[in-house]
Order: C-alpha cells, then sequence, then structure tokens
C-alpha cells in the first residue's frame, strides 16, 4: 500500500517546530482556516523568514490591517505555492497610541505594497519597509478612512504636485533620462492605471504603478452590509471584465465557513458550471485586448473575441438575468435553477461548446502562430518563477512562470475535484507564455462546463435543491476570523472576514490578484524597450476594480 498523502491541514509538526525555536512567539490563535500566532512587533521579520525558510510558506497570500478597541493589528496570511492547504496566519499586535510594527517587505516583496495600504487607511507604520506612503489615497490626505474615528465629513484637498523623476539623485545619469507618464487615461492601461517610466534613450529603467483613482472603499461598504443580503452584488464590480460570478464564489466560500453554511451538491454543480463560463468570458476579453494592444489587430481577433463573448454573455444572462453584474450567487447555492425550458438551455451551452475548438484554432493561427505576436512578446516581460513567488503572483500570470499553482485543485472546493481537467502551465516565464496559458485554460474550462452539462442533463428531479435552508438573519460567533480564497479569472481572489456577532462583518479585507500581480510590473519591466512595456502590462490582464476596490 502506499504512502497515504497529507494535506497542508494535516502536517502541523513542520511549522510547530519551527515556532518552537522562535522566543518572539507570544501566544496562539485560530482561525477559521488555519492555526494562528501571536508575535511580537519587533520580531515580524525573522519570525516570517524562518516559517518562509524552513516550514515552506513561500507565499504571502494577504495582509490584512485591522482596528480593535485596545489595539492595532496586522495579519500576515501564509501559504505554500506548493499545498495551499497549509496555511497559517501571522498576527502582530501593536498599540493604539504608536502603532508601529517591524515590515515584512524584506521577506516577502509582496508585503510593500499591502503594508503600504495598512499605513494608508488605518495609520499603521512598518519600520525598515522600503517606501512607506499612502498608495490608494492622495499623499495631501489627512487622516485614515477606516480608523473608528475618522470624519468623513471633513473637506480634502488635493494638491498638484509636479512629477519627480525618480533617478534625479543619480546625477550620473538624471540628465540622460526621460520621465513618461503612461495613463492614468490611456487605452493600453485597461483601465484608470498611471505608469510612471523612466526612459534611458528607449529602455525602461524605472517603472512605477500609480493606483487609487478608481478607489471605492468597497471594503468599508462591505462591512456596512449585512451577510445574508447586502454584500454580494459587491464582489461583480471587482472584475468587469466577465469574472464576477467567480468573484461571488469567493465572498460565498469566506462567509459559508464563517457561519457553517453547507451547499447542496447540485447547486455546486450549477456553481461550477456558471463560474467557468465566466472565466471564459473574461479571458476571451483578455486574449482580444491583447491582440489590440500589441499589433493593432481589431478587425480580426478582438472583434472575434468580442464576438464569442456575447454569445457566452448571452447563456449567463438567461441563467442570472443580468449580462454582466450577475448577483446570482447566494449564501448557501445560488439564486434559482437553471431557465426553462431546462433541455433547450443546455442545448445551447452544447451548441457553444461544439463551436468553441474550431474559433480556438483560428485564434492561435491569429496569436500564437502570428509572427508578429511572437516577436513582440517572446523572452519579452520575464518573470523568474522565483521573484513572481515573492511578489504573490496567481493566475495565468504565475502559470506562465511555470508555478504550478491553482487553487480549483490545490485547495478544492465546488465540483472540480469530480471532473476530469488539467491544471495549464507554461515555462516560457514570457509575455508569449501568459497569453497560451489564457487560451489554453479556454479549453480547460469548455471541457469543465461539458461535464457539468452532462451531470446537471441527468439530475433526478426530485432532487435539485438550489440552496441549504440558510437563517434570514446571519450572526456568526463574535470575533471568528477566516480567510478564503477561490481561483478567479486572475488569479487567487481571497476575503477575510471577522465577525463582532452582529449581522455585519467587523472586518471585512479583499486580496485582488491584480493588486499583488500588477506590483510585479517593475521587474519585468526594467531593462526592456519601451515599446515591450505595453505588451508586458497587457499580459497582466490587470483588473483595476480589484486593484483599487
Amino acid at each position: 500500500m502506499g504512502a497515504v498523502q497529507q494535506t497542508g491541514r494535516e502536517r502541523s509538526g513542520d511549522w510547530e517546530t519551527v515556532v518552537e525555536d522562535l522566543d518572539a512567539v507570544i501566544d496562539r490563535e485560530t482561525h477559521g482556516n488555519a492555526p494562528g500566532i501571536v508575535v511580537r512587533a519587533d520580531a515580524v521579520a525573522a519570525v516570517l523568514e524562518a516559517l518562509r525558510d524552513r516550514a515552506g510558506f513561500d507565499h504571502c497570500a494577504c495582509v490584512t490591517a485591522q482596528e480593535y478597541a485596545d489595539r492595532f493589528e496586522t495579519i500576515y496570511h501564509l501559504r505554500s505555492y506548493d499545498d495551499p492547504t497549509l496555511e497559517l496566519s501571522v498576527v502582530v499586535p501593536t498599540s493604539r497610541d504608536e502603532p508601529v510594527s517591524q515590515s515584512a517587505a524584506s521577506v516577502y516583496d509582496t508585503a510593500d505594497w499591502h503594508e503600504r495600504e495598512a499605513y494608508d487607511l488605518l495609520g499603521i507604520g512598518y519600520e525598515d519597509h522600503p517606501d512607506l506612503r499612502r498608495i490608494l489615497l492622495p499623499e495631501t490626505w489627512q487622516g485614515h478612512p477606516l480608523r473608528a474615528e475618522y470624519d468623513q465629513s471633513q473637506p480634502q484637498i488635493v494638491t498638484y504636485r509636479e512629477n519627480v523623476n525618480p533617478l534625479e539623485d543619480d546625477h550620473e545619469r538624471a540628465n540622460d533620462t526621460m520621465l513618461l507618464n503612461i495613463g492614468p487615461h490611456h487605452p493600453a492601461t485597461h483601465g484608470v492605471l498611471h505608469v510612471q517610466l523612466t526612459l534611458d534613450g528607449e529602455q525602461v529603467v524605472d517603472a512605477e504603478p500609480d493606483i487609487g483613482y478608481i478607489h471605492r472603499c468597497e471594503e468599508q461598504l462591505c462591512q456596512e452590509g449585512t451577510y445574508r443580503h447586502q454584500i454580494m452584488p459587491y464582489p461583480d464590480r471587482w472584475d468587469w471584465g466577465g469574472g464576477g460570478l467567480l468573484n461571488e464564489w469567493a465572498y460565498a466560500r469566506a462567509a459559508e465557513d464563517l457561519a457553517d453554511i453547507d451547499v447542496p451538491e447540485y447547486a455546486q454543480v450549477v456553481r461550477t458550471m456558471s463560474a467557468e463560463l465566466s472565466r471564459i468570458l473574461s479571458h476571451f476579453l483578455a486574449v482580444g485586448a491583447y491582440a489590440l494592444d500589441v499589433v493593432g489587430d481589431f478587425t480580426a481577433t478582438f472583434m472575434y473575441a468580442i464576438q464569442d463573448r456575447e454569445r457566452v454573455q448571452s447563456l449567463l444572462e438567461d441563467l442570472t438575468g443580468q449580462r454582466l453584474m450577475f448577483n446570482y450567487f447566494r449564501l448557501g447555492g445560488v439564486a434559482w435553477d437553471l431557465p426553462e425550458p431546462r433541455a433547450e438551455f443546455l442545448d445551447e451551452i452544447r451548441a457553444f461548446l461544439d463551436f468553441l475548438p474550431d474559433r480556438l484554432a483560428e485564434y492561435h493561427d491569429l496569436l500564437s502562430a502570428n509572427e508578429i505576436i511572437q516577436l513582440r512578446t517572446l523572452d519579452t516581460g520575464h518573470l523568474d518563477p522565483e521573484v513572481a513567488k515573492s511578489y504573490g503572483v496567481t493566475g495565468p500570470v504565475a502559470r506562465g512562470s511555470g508555478i504550478d499553482y491553482d487553487l480549483r485543485r490545490d485547495d478544492p472546493y465546488g465540483y472540480y475535484d469530480e471532473l476530469d481537467w488539467d491544471v495549464i502551465t507554461e515555462d516560457g516565464c514570457d509575455n508569449y507564455a501568459r497569453v497560451l496559458v489564457r487560451m489554453r485554460e479556454i479549453e480547460q474550462s469548455a471541457a469543465i462546463v461539458e461535464q457539468c452539462v452532462d451531470v446537471l442533463a441527468e439530475w433526478p428531479e426530485d432532487d435539485r435543491q438550489i440552496q441549504s435552508n440558510v437563517p434570514r438573519t446571519l450572526r456568526p460567533e463574535p470575533d471568528a476570523e477566516v480567510y478564503r480564497a477561490v481561483e478567479a479569472a486572475k488569479g487567487e481572489l481571497g476575503i477575510y472576514i471577522r465577525s463582532d456577532g452582529t449581522d455585519k462583518p467587523a472586518r471585512f479585507k479583499i486580496r485582488g490578484p491584480s493588486f499583488s500581480n500588477l506590483q510585479a510590473l517593475p521587474e519585468m519591466a526594467n531593462g526592456e524597450y519601451v515599446a515591450d512595456f505595453i505588451a508586458t502590462l497587457g499580459s497582466l490582464d490587470t483588473i483595476m476594480g480589484e486593484v483599487d476596490r
């Protein structure tokens, strides 16, 4: 008999041994998804480095900052790229009078932006941080909006400041460089994104993404909404590219774990089918827009993608009643069953799936076999796997660097573990590999949808339960905490929720995959030509709704 493979949640001894050797650990906690350790604020880097190097926590998935009556707190949500069920919450409390702790940016590059956000919204300081300044709000903003004491009625004056060349202190090169602003209103940024490029001739020597232009306080809005009814419409708005159903699932998974809600198997199949149609919708836009960015292919590839998206949108409209802001998932299941006549709807999905292989062959002819696309994308936008992991990169961007990480398989939910499909990876680590991953993922999503259709067609009529019996008002136990994530269109979309015994979250944190993916942009762009920068930025398929939130 072969050895039984243990999941990360069963293999607690590895990190327990490491923690026993650390005198900085002062307490233990239990979160809904993972154990937690409380560490001293002056020993954050040492603890995280030991957990990364000795216990395998090479993925800092999210950083959550929050306020209590007697303290501020930062939580580093750690996972393993090899096994995301290996999870640990590292909790760092600080005093209310002087909320300062040591930065984790020296251990995980992704902590740079996450800690800047915590400083921006809650005013927590991080010693030894490489660049601690606001990230979503203007530098002139007064106060920290997520603090309980923040006066929301105070006026704010945002002054104009001339952009400064980040290399101005380097006098030998400053005279030879040029600062180029791309965005925030530029078609190639696919949203309200501003990037400051510093050029030496035609080569990029510095790239700084400037975000926050559409920051809408989504976390605070969710904290003002009830678990049962008012939060679910918001996740669709984090991804207007079509991936909204995947985002809905992220909230549903976190809240269902928090409130101990089961989901009927039939509803899981419906969720899985609709989510993969949503992924196809998002990937078609990514592929079509990329052709437009890189070779200006509007009439063929882009219009093909828009036309094919229309077919998927019509299917999802029949199912959900909406073309983009679906609001179809419910805690405990979905809003309603498949549309009637049921057989006709399933036949429409099958017709699309039958049409798709020949259409994808045309996409490959137009893109992956296109010599100009190859010249523009092969060996450009290089992202080394270890660098990607340090920045917390996930989704097609990570899998384009050969990182075999997909939460649908590695931390199963829904009906995925009952189906036959493959995780797509490419080891090119370049712009071409990332586009190829998305095109091949459309094929896998279609295979998942086809299997779900077959299962739904044979499901007994008297056993089609679309929702479990969920109380009209949910009040999870106070101080319950959970971080849950799904494999959204752009990567790992995670939600952290802390309850306070009421029907609304005390803290609601959104981990958007594009936030971490975009942070790795300078690593990919520096040293390359400015023309390659557009191809590199487009290959990330960022969506600013989940970056700014």
